[in-house]
């Protein structure tokens, strides 16, 4: 029988049953203006199915239950034979069928699909962030076996397929395949030029056999790997099937699966190749130029999934102080909460807003747009990945220690914030990858400056932090050491003139205020007092919509 101490008061309720695309007025507005209007609606229609089961309970149950359960390794079955499986929890399956039959592996080939698939990510990321990894690589492989017309006519279908399988089986006879990669090894880290994974050629074209360490092998439940290997020729890229054509496994051993910080429903792997059968994709000795589209891709999709990790922290925070009473009132209604959740609904949507313009970029297509993407995926990529960790945190201080307490889903998220800044190169492999782009490729700077000159004279912070940003770019003297300020400050003139274009003024004028015009303290909730801050954390609230 319960007792009067235990009747629950002033606990908010659960944050379900919403819709978690509709209740985004950020994205919602991303995917209207970066979308083709004949199909918009359709857009509109499928990514709305996508929300409201990204925010149903039994999804968020499958999210939890799949981090309880994390993947296990099974390297042998009862009589000793090797067979090199992984094991996953029923709830992770569930997830990634989803994800797959909701198209998040498909955007190379349908209208506007790189928008509404980086849409479709961002929204399935809140409900689980651990199965974007095979996502993303299955998505990201297609620019790089299409280095190889043949391959990519054989496996583009399979990876862009909307049915997913779990079963390992040859992927000629799978509706549809997922893939992996392997390009680090314990030598080299981030420097995978030191790749010691020797690759000999055999009968047959291009066929060879790989044998080496990797000490990063994402994903090794999929069908198939792009890995770089040490040819003949020099680095060189290959596709390394799980399974061969004729049922038998490739030699794969898995050595252990990583015992990782967060992204835990996701299995990280060692893997060995001893006479592993594996297709040269692209020339000998051009694997870094082969596997440079996949890279790419795979960049844009941490800063997306930064994006939705902040997006589902900041809806967590309002929600729970608008519905919870302190000192006389709603928290979300004290002039200082109401400063911190501003000062954290405006990241959120400096990050959906540049995340979803460089997916836009990838639809167009033209010249320009590639020279934009060029610079701006690895600034987006440094910069968006790196906030995502202090918004989490401050968010979860938000719910006091109702957020630090795992059921709450602030502590898995926490978790999960600095993968993305560590996937596909760290902080300073960004920055040194912006560097290269402005010395060697003069067409990314001029398409940067023109992108962030279609806002001028609209905001005078912006012109000024445009105007010191050239002063920066024209003294390269010791570049190197200041390239992470530099790469910063890229990354904020670049928000800053889409926020000026495209958002409500108050979002705006907070933004440029703060981050551009030096108003700002060194934690979050120190914006200007005269900003307009209740328009921004109304924006933020996740009832919009639903």
């Amino acid at each position: 029988m319960a007792t009067i101490t235990h009747t629950v008061t002033n606990q908010p309720p659960p944050l379900v049953g919403h819709d978690v695309f509709a209740s985004d007025l950020a994205l919602v507005e991303a995917v209207q203006r970066h979308t083709p209007p004949e199909i918009l609606e359709g857009v509109q229609e499928e990514l709305g199915v996508l929300g409201r089961a990204a925010g149903s309970a039994q999804v968020q149950e499958w999210g939890a239950q799949a981090n309880e359960n994390p993947p296990k390794l099974r390297t042998h079955d009862r009589y000793g034979h090797r067979i090199d499986e992984v094991e996953f929890h029923p709830a992770w399956h569930r997830l990634l069928g989803k994800a797959v039959s909701a198209g998040l592996t498909d955007a190379w080939g349908r209208p506007g699909g790189h928008v509404r698939r980086a849409a479709g990510f961002l929204v399935w990321t809140q409900a689980e962030a651990g199965n974007g990894c095979p996502l993303s690589m299955t998505h990201a492989a297609v620019p790089a076996l299409r280095a190889d017309p043949a391959l990519a006519a054989e496996w583009e279908p399979r990876l862009t397929s909307h049915v997913y399988e779990q079963e390992l089986r040859p992927a000629g006879l799978k509706p549809g395949a997922l893939f992996g990669m392997g390009m680090t090894e314990k030598q080299g880290g981030s420097d995978v030029r030191a790749n010691t994974t020797a690759a000999v050629p055999i009968d047959g074209e291009a066929e060879y056999l790989l044998t080496g360490h990797k000490w990063f092998c994402s994903a090794p439940m999929c069908d198939g790997f792009l890995v770089l290997a040490q040819a003949p020729g020099g680095l060189t890229c290959f596709l390394v099937p799980r399974v061969l054509a004729d049922g038998t496994r490739n030699v794969f051993a898995l050595q252990r699966l990583k015992d990782k910080l967060g992204n835990r429903s996701n299995a990280s792997s060692e893997v060995e190749f001893d006479g592993t059968w594996a297709r040269r994709v692209g020339e000998e000795g051009r694997g870094v130029r082969t596997i440079i589209g996949m890279v790419a891709a795979t960049r844009l999709d941490c800063a997306v999934g930064s994006a939705a990790l902040m997006r589902q922290a900041v809806a967590q925070a309002v929600h729970h102080t608008g519905h919870r009473s302190a000192f006389g009132g709603e928290l979300i209604d004290k002039p200082l909460m109401r400063n911190v959740l501003a000062d954290l609904a405006l990241e959120s949507e400096a990050a959906t807003t540049l995340a979803l313009r460089l997916a836009g970029a990838y639809d167009t297509d033209t010249d320009e747009e590639r020279a934009l993407l060029r610079l701006a995926v690895p600034a987006a990529k440094y910069w968006v990945t790196k906030r995502c960790t202090p918004v989490v945190a401050e968010a979860l201080e938000c719910l006091g220690g109702n957020g630090y307490v795992e059921e709450s889903g602030l502590p898995r998220l926490l978790r999960e914030s600095p993968l993305n800044s560590v996937w596909e190169g760290s902080g300073n492999i960004q920055a040194l990858d912006v560097l290269r782009a402005l010395q060697r490729e003069p067409q990314a700077l001029n398409a940067f400056l023109q992108e962030v000159g279609k806002a001028r004279g609209a905001d005078h912070r912006l012109d000024r932090a445009i105007k010191d940003l050239l002063t920066d770019l024209a003294d390269l003297e010791g570049v190197e050491a200041r390239a992470r300020r530099l790469v910063e400050r890229i990354a904020l003139v670049l928000q800053g003139s889409l926020l000026v274009r495209w958002a409500p003024p108050a979002v705006a004028d907070a933004f440029c205020a703060s981050r551009l015009g030096g108003d700002w303290g060194a934690a979050f909730g120190t914006l200007p007092h005269t900003l307009d801050l209740a328009s921004v954390v109304d924006r933020a609230a996740p009832s919009q919509g639903a």
